[in-house]
């Protein structure tokens, strides 16, 4: 029960460890962000050029709207939206795919847009189900008119808007509501049954999804959605691609085009799916991800849209949006986290990275959020946490760290232990001065004031703490569990060495040549 004999501790320094493959930094650190940069010429030209083409694309594009509104009230005359839909047949079939889908080519070629079609569109009988990626911008919708309007996911709200709200009706779009809790099996269950049935010789039109569920900078395909693959049918790879880099600059911030932009969706062969992906959608989904990536050139990550989430509250918390990339996929899945605690954990982060540039923490702000010196076990601490060796913690790291790292090592047993360790008088309280002998002592100091974190542990200010206060407290700080537990380690050492002190390689020293093995706390499983 009492250490006072022990007053250093062995060099057991923490080097760089060999880190899981799978928590690895991503290929591409940040796929939301477009950095645009043009020359001063680019731009003369395009106010130049915006002068004349404006006007006449204006004209144009009203003539177009003009023919194409009374066809898509024709199409859609006395056409349900709800209920038992059935697929379009006859004129109004003919109307859409042929008619409207000409006028809709008439519609982006008065944009500026001149299309490049490679490959074979399968029928809605051999694929039906379109997927479509990279998605970067609302221009993207011109891929519908490539593939002849076929059916789309869309929310509800959106048949409202003016005009164009006509044009979707056309299209028997898969409906999604926001008021409705069971929106989303409805709509899984709606694209399934439009997949696999035939009324009258005719099947549902495909139905087109961009399986990102969000825009990105084309630099990567992120996690896809598996609303496209749960049926389990036959899906269609459609790769869309910008080769006019500059246009694509305006494409991806959403201005106007004014230049002639060239498209090209490339049509893959359909990807039919195994037993085995049929069962795992997740699966399924992968596989064709990699497909459209070889066929692209780019690499995948595992980015999604709740990245996108985090991206916009690291800015409300006054963070680089950037910040808030961890791969939400990946980390949630391999840490069993949900979307509320991964924002939780931001909350955390953005408090102790509140005084520091760039949304990366440095050792010596690592220990004043701690409220504890720099020592060299802290610096242990702060290296488990630092994956990529660079000297600063960003929340990836953090995340991965707080719940690989602490948030086991935080259990009842253990904070036990390390509150009978601080009460060395056993009358269930700590003092101020048995809390700054232990912690002086674990962290290898000495004359250190230890008064700011006493105070916050000391939640009722009575001037001792309890072993609920300590609880509470730990359960809001994890980060300290792991110092506790490396301190009774190095007891444990310490003991092994005294009763054995001819074996001190079974106690975890390496010997020369030999390259220091990895610390189970970074060995825990994917």
């Amino acid at each position: 029960r009492h250490f006072a004999h022990w007053t250093t501790m062995p060099p057991q320094r923490v080097g760089a460890l060999p880190r899981q493959q799978s928590l690895l930094l991503p290929a591409v650190i940040n796929p939301f962000v477009q950095d645009t940069k043009l020359s001063n010429a680019a731009i003369i030209k395009c106010v130049l050029l915006g002068i004349f083409l404006v006007p006449l694309r204006a004209i144009f594009i009203t003539l177009v709207l003009m023919v194409l509104w009374p066809v898509s009230v024709i199409v859609t005359f006395k056409l349900p939206l709800k209920g038992a839909v059935e697929p379009s047949t006859g004129w109004r079939r003919f109307l859409c795919q042929r008619v409207m889908a000409a006028l809709g080519r008439a519609y982006f070629f008065s944009m500026g847009f001149r299309v490049v079609v490679k490959g074979k569109q399968a029928s809605s009988h051999d694929a039906p189900i379109l997927a479509v990626a990279p998605h970067s911008t609302f221009f993207d919708g011109i891929v519908c008119v490539v593939a002849g309007l076929p059916s789309t996911v869309s929310r509800v709200e959106n048949l409202a808007t003016p005009i164009f709200g006509r044009f979707l009706r056309s299209l028997q779009p898969v409906l999604v509501s926001r008021t409705d809790p069971d929106s989303r099996k409805n709509t899984i269950n709606e694209i399934n049954r439009r997949a696999k049935r035939k009324t009258q010789g005719c099947f549902f039109f495909q139905v087109l999804i961009f399986p990102e569920g969000t825009c990105t900078n084309r630099s990567c395909l992120i996690t896809f959605k598996q609303g496209a693959f749960i049926p389990g049918v036959p899906v269609q790879p459609v790769l869309l691609r910008y080769p006019n880099k500059l246009v694509m600059y305006f494409l991806f911030d959403c201005s106007h085009t004014l230049l002639i932009c060239l498209h090209a969706s490339q049509f893959l062969p359909p990807h039919i799916p195994t037993e085995e992906e049929k069962k795992s959608p997740a699966l399924f989904a992968s596989r064709v991800r990699e497909t459209m990536a070889k066929a692209l050139g780019v690499p995948v990550t595992d980015h999604t849209y709740e990245d996108c989430r985090l991206m916009i509250s690291a800015g409300e918390l006054t963070l680089p949006m950037e910040a808030g990339l961890v791969e939400f996929t990946k980390i949630s899945r391999k840490l069993n986290l949900k979307w509320d605690n991964i924002r939780k954990e931001l909350d955390g982060f953005a408090t102790m990275a509140s005084t520091c540039k760039g949304g990366r923490i440095t050792i010596e702000e690592f220990a004043s959020f701690l409220k504890l010196p720099v020592s060299p076990v802290l610096e242990d601490l702060f290296r488990l946490f630092d994956r990529n060796g660079d000297g600063t913690i960003d929340f990836r790291e953090y995340v991965i760290g707080v719940n690989i790292l602490c948030r086991p090592s935080n259990t009842e047993d253990v904070l036990k232990m390390a509150f009978q360790l601080f009460d060395t008088d056993e009358d269930e309280k700590v003092t101020h001065d048995e809390f700054t002998a232990l912690l002086c002592s674990a962290l290898g100091v000495s004359d250190v004031d230890m008064t700011k974190l006493f105070e916050a542990i000391d939640a009722d200010g009575s001037g001792f703490i309890t072993f609920n206060e300590f609880q509470e407290f730990a359960a809001t700080h994890p980060e300290y569990a792991k110092l506790f537990t490396t301190y009774l380690e190095l007891q444990r050492y310490q003991a092994i060495q005294e009763a054995n002190p001819g074996d001190l390689e079974l106690a975890g020293q390496p010997s020369s040549g030999e390259e220091p093995e990895e610390s189970t706390s970074d060995k825990k499983d994917d």
